[in-house]
């Protein structure tokens, strides 16, 4: 449907009222639905909806996880609980609404393409490049899982999207859409160097990484926001000290070096060739030594060594603004040599007469070897070892030879490298990560190589479907590898159904019961069947035998709303130090509220 000008679309929605009372009710549903129609999206994207069959189980099921207890690997209680749910992702979703809404710091997915291959699967039909709705089912498709996914995001939660050329345009339109404009944090190009090659076409060497922030507003102030280590700052600073420790010896410089090596010169021509090392002359060795990395021109701007051995840059203390500072910001900087005024910027100092005196007392300000040259301020390294995450990334690994080592055929897995690229530059602290296109499980390995590289306690969810196996014999299996390098713990859920209106004598809420268990677990990210210190109880009885038991101190219990909690409990629990948690109505409230038992 074409968009309508403001001035159509009133003239259309003015006419239909005027014949509104001259017809009959199948006329009536007909003009409501015509309405409908005018009043439709007004900018960006329009396709066709298509209802999928996930969608009618959930209009006829209650979906719930239950644990395959065969796959569970627990290896250290003291490192978090990781889960692989297996089933449709859309599903997934729907249940962690319930135990996570609001709780997700990062999300980081590789959807299907789309590329009218055998990329892209609707309602289990390969939707090929001849399909006329191919677009339109990939578009409602994403937009159920990312509403839903929104809804998991915490104030401060960032998503990442990887996708290529096929639909980066309506996916970026899509989630505007959903997340807002003002939220698009920008696209990130990732070049895999490695052209695929079309002799009719430009050869693409790249994907695409889209990100976006939940409320842009709540995270721009994080420290370390979508900013990462300064790759080579670590090598910068050990050849500034390398080379800082040769001051007052007496060094052969480099490029004489280079030339005593050519020419095969006698040592004793050489120990005359040789100088006393100085400050100038590291500087020089220093920035030599620069022109030769490829480092990248923000790194390379420090080029300089003070007489600390600190590397710095100068940066101009000009007023940012176009209109001009206030006029205390105009006082002149006094030369230290030759105690004449330096010139002052045009639109004054950036920053005012108290600070300037500060940075002046630290030693933070730069002068030139006369009055003439405008004074900079000092940037040490040592205190600027971040920066804004670049929008190009290059990676051109593979983790073709990983997965065939470890006896998995996977087609196009994502290098582990490139994840952890996300996790460790995007978000600055993210607690939980999911995936709910998980395929061959890249970001769990990824969220474990993290956690053992920066000593973090990072947890991941990752959804996938079991189709081919993917689920129990691709992300699964690597999974029980990497858990095994890493210690790390993991518990495997498959989504279930129940019927939403039980056959007679029975109820939803006797049902649900069974499922309970597996909703806590993931809530709460605990194995109570592994753990010592934690119980699951369901009536009275029990729990007066767990305060009876002398044994029984130091728990945490997890209780239903419909178990009588009774004064000589709270004293109990008091006097034993167990702590009693209520088990959540809202896990399935709406749908036994919809059932009638609510």
């Amino acid at each position: 449907m074409t968009n309508l000008s403001e001035l159509s679309r009133q003239r259309m929605l003015n006419f239909l009222s005027t014949i509104k009372d001259k017809t009959d009710d199948d006329g009536l549903k007909a003009i409501n639905e015509v309405e409908s129609f005018i009043n439709a999206k007004r900018y960006g994207l329009v396709w066709e909806e298509h209802e999928e069959f996930v969608d009618v189980q959930i209009a006829q099921k209650v979906p719930v996880f239950t644990e395959d207890e065969t796959k569970k690997i627990i290896n250290d209680l003291e490192k978090p609980i990781n889960f692989l749910l297996e089933g449709d992702n859309l599903h997934s979703l729907y249940l962690l609404e319930k135990t996570h809404k609001g709780k997700i710091d990062l999300i980081v997915i590789d959807p299907p393409y789309n590329r009218g291959k055998d990329d892209f699967r609707y309602d289990d039909a390969i939707v090929d490049s001849e399909d006329g709705f191919r677009h339109s089912k990939w578009l409602s498709f994403m937009s159920k899982r990312l509403v839903q996914a929104k809804k998991l995001l915490s104030e401060t939660g960032i998503i990442t999207i990887n996708i290529d050329e096929h639909e980066v345009a309506p996916l970026i339109m899509l989630m505007e859409d959903i997340f807002g404009a003002q939220n698009n944090l920008g696209t990130i190009i990732w070049n895999k160097q490695n052209p695929k090659g079309d002799a009719h076409k430009i050869s693409t060497m790249h994907e695409y990484i889209i990100v976006f922030a939940n409320n842009y507003e709540k995270i721009k102030e994080m420290d370390g926001f979508a900013s990462r280590k300064k790759p080579n700052a670590k090598a910068m600073l050990a050849k500034a000290k390398q080379l800082y420790s040769q001051i007052g010896k007496r060094i052969l410089p480099t490029d004489v070096k280079a030339l005593a090596k050519v020419y095969d010169y006698p040592s004793e021509i050489i120990e005359q060739m040789k100088v006393e090392y100085d400050l100038e002359m590291v500087n020089r060795e220093f920035a030599n030594w620069l022109k030769t990395q490829d480092f990248s021109s923000g790194e390379k701007a420090y080029k300089y060594i003070d007489d600390t051995g600190r590397v710095y840059r100068g940066v101009s203390m000009a007023w940012p603004n176009k209109k001009k500072a206030p006029d205390d910001y105009f006082i002149p900087l006094i030369h230290p040599v030759t105690g004449k005024e330096c010139p002052v910027p045009a639109r004054g100092w950036r920053n005012p007469p108290r600070t300037m005196k500060k940075l002046m007392s630290e030693g933070r300000i730069i002068f030139g070897p006369d009055e003439t040259k405008q004074p900079e301020r000092k940037y040490f390294l040592d205190e600027n070892l971040t920066e804004n995450t670049p929008s190009l990334y290059n990676n051109a690994d593979s983790a073709d030879s990983y997965m065939s080592k470890i006896g998995i055929t996977f087609e196009y897995p994502k290098p582990v490298s490139e994840v952890k690229y996300l996790i460790q530059n995007i978000h600055p602290n993210p607690k939980i990560v999911l995936d709910f296109f998980a395929g061959s499980a890249t970001t769990g390995h990824a969220v474990l190589e993290v956690n053992e590289e920066d000593g973090k306690q990072i947890k991941y969810i990752l959804c996938t479907n079991n189709q081919d196996g993917i689920a129990e014999n691709t992300a699964y299996k690597r999974l029980q590898v990497e858990s095994e390098n890493f210690a790390a713990n993991l518990k495997y859920y498959r989504t279930d159904y129940i019927p939403r209106q039980p056959e007679e004598e029975s109820e939803l809420s006797e049902d649900l019961l069974d499922h309970i268990a597996e909703m806590v677990e993931l809530d709460f990210g605990i194995d109570i069947k592994t753990s010592s210190d934690v119980r699951l109880v369901f009536d009275e009885e029990e729990l007066d035998d767990l305060f009876i038991d002398d044994e029984m101190n130091n728990l945490t219990i997890f209780v239903p709303n419909f178990v009588l909690l009774r004064g000589e409990h709270e004293y109990y629990a008091e006097q034993k130090n167990i702590k009693i948690v209520r088990i959540p109505d809202y896990y399935f409230a709406n749908e036994l509220k919809e059932a009638g038992e609510l």
